[in-house]
Parts: structure tokens; sequence; C-alpha cells
């Protein structure tokens, strides 16, 4: 499969749009398709902002053609990424467009965090070169990209993606097995469970779990993973504390009852002002601005 380096991205909303940037940054002919006129009419502000922002070169993104046309989107492509909305058969349809119009080439790339791959591709008749491509928000700031394998997908087509995600300076993972949430929301939404689980269990508010986190193991995670740090302290004793904790850590399989009163009381989180904290204007956009510099040091940090 010859990769002529034209790059098509269907969605040009807050992931499309960053997965554009990243392959024109790195010098990628990227052509973007939306169904949200508006969403196309400010894509090349945006990366333009972001580029700037980022002090990286600005010219980039002339590289960047927004298109009306589905068909005429990616009619060339070798690689197609789809950063749609997270719906099943908004996705499907899409897919199923994509083996008719894209060519036989091109490799076929779901942006998804969560949905097994599997559900999307099926009923492809060339799901070979289909898998899925989990990027991180935002897409130019976070390394990670996961590119999950369904038990269709070629591994050669798999490495070619991996590969070309490397290239353009991300750091891919490769999903050996199609599983609902991949890696990193498997793990983060493992956390995530106990996290609510102690607050709903009153042994302490949310602002305090949060410090916890940041203020111990979270400090450790960049440069020491959870298994590296099991490997450091010892599996002996890695397994005696998991027979005393285990036992009593939150393992219900569905969502917390108390994150569903949450919602029906209409405490969505930052949208609505209140979640499990209460959140001003001002403490959200600070709350923003230092997530999105921290980001931007530990990337620097690395020399990206």
């Amino acid at each position: 499969m010859k990769n002529n380096g034209q790059v098509a991205i269907i969605g040009a909303g807050l992931m499309g749009h960053g997965i554009a940037q990243v392959f024109a940054n790195a010098g990628h002919l990227v052509m973007v398709h939306d169904v949200n006129a508006s969403s196309l009419a400010t894509l090349r502000g945006r990366i333009a902002q972001n580029l700037s922002d980022l002090g990286q070169d600005v010219t980039a993104v002339e590289r960047v053609f927004p298109v009306e046309d589905f068909g005429e989107c990616v009619t060339g492509a070798s690689v197609v990424f789809e950063a749609g909305p997270e719906d099943l058969e908004f996705k499907r349809k899409v897919f199923q467009r994509l083996e008719l119009m894209a060519p036989r080439t091109a490799l076929l790339a779901s942006n998804t965090s969560v949905m097994p791959i599997t559900d999307i591709m099926r009923g492809l008749e060339t799901g070979d070169r289909a898998m899925g491509t989990h990027w991180w928000n935002p897409p130019y700031l976070v390394p990670l990209v996961e590119v999950v394998k369904t038990a269709d997908t070629n591994q050669a087509y798999a490495q070619q993606m991996f590969d070309l995600l490397k290239a353009v300076g991300k750091t891919p993972a490769m999903v050996e097995k199609d599983v609902a949430g991949f890696i990193g929301n498997r793990l983060q939404h493992a956390l995530w469970r106990e996290a609510i689980s102690l607050v709903e269990n009153g042994i302490c508010d949310a602002e305090t779990v949060d410090t916890v986190v940041k203020a111990s193991f979270g400090r450790r995670l960049p440069v020491i993973g959870p298994l590296e740090n099991a490997d450091l302290v010892g599996l002996d004793l890695t397994l005696a504390i998991h027979q005393t904790v285990l036992p009593a850590i939150e393992h219900t399989p569905g969502p917390s009852p108390y994150l569903k009163q949450l919602i029906a009381d209409g405490r969505m989180g930052m949208k609505t002002g209140e979640g499990f904290r209460k959140w001003t204007a001002g403490e959200q956009a600070d709350l923003r601005l230092r997530v999105l510099n921290h980001l931007k040091a530990m990337n620097a940090a690395e020399g990206r």
C-alpha cells in the first residue's frame, strides 16, 4: 500500500481541526470535510491561532483545504480520519461512503474515544484497511494516539498507520484487541469510578480527591507508569496490597447512582456551573489555561 502523503479528515470540529493541524505542520496536504459550513469557514483561522500560540510556522495552515463535497475531499487520500460525533450510526454511514469513494489503497480510521471499532466497521468489504485511531484532546498537544485493530485489520496496514503517526511526531500505541475504551480510557475511567465512589460514600469531598491524585502518584505518572511502579516496589508487595485493598474498591459494573443523580439535578459540570464542584467562569478559564500551559511545558521539555 503506497502512501502519497495526502490526508483527508471527515469532521472540522474540536478533534478534526487538531488532527489536521498535526499533519499540515508535518508537511502533508490535508483536505477537511464537514457538513457544518461554519466549521469549515473557521477551520483555517482556528488552526492558524493554535500554531501562533505554540510558536510554530503559521504558514502550515496553507496546506489545509476546507472541502464542501465529501467525495472531493477523499478521492486523492492515502489515509482518511473520521472525526465526527460519538454516534455509532453516523460513523457507520461515513465508512460505508468512504469504502465507495476513497481509493482502495487508502487507510480508513475512526477517531472514537470508547466505541469498539468492530461495531463501526461491521459490514465493510474492505475491513482489512479499517482501524481505530484514538487521538486525545487537544490532538496537537497530547502525544498519544491509540491504533486499534479489529479481527479484520491487516497487520501491515495497522503498522503503516503506526509508522505514519510516529513520523508526524505522535506517540502511537498498538491496541492488539478491540475492546470498549481501548487502553487509555479503560485506565482513566477505572480511576474515575473509584474517585466518584469515594465522594458518594462520604470518605472525602471532590476537591480532596483531586488534591490527593495531583499531589501524590499523579506527580510520578509522566515518568513512571503503573506497571513500572509495581516492578519498582516489588510484585510481592503489590500482591500483598491487592489482597487487602482490591476487595474494598468499587467494582459495580454500571455508572454510579450518585453520578446519575447529579445529572438529574442539572449539575452537568462546568457547562452548567456545577458538577462535583461549583465553578465560576473565572475558575473554569484558569483551569483550562493551567492545563494548556502544562501540556505545552511538557512538550517543550521533551523537545516536541
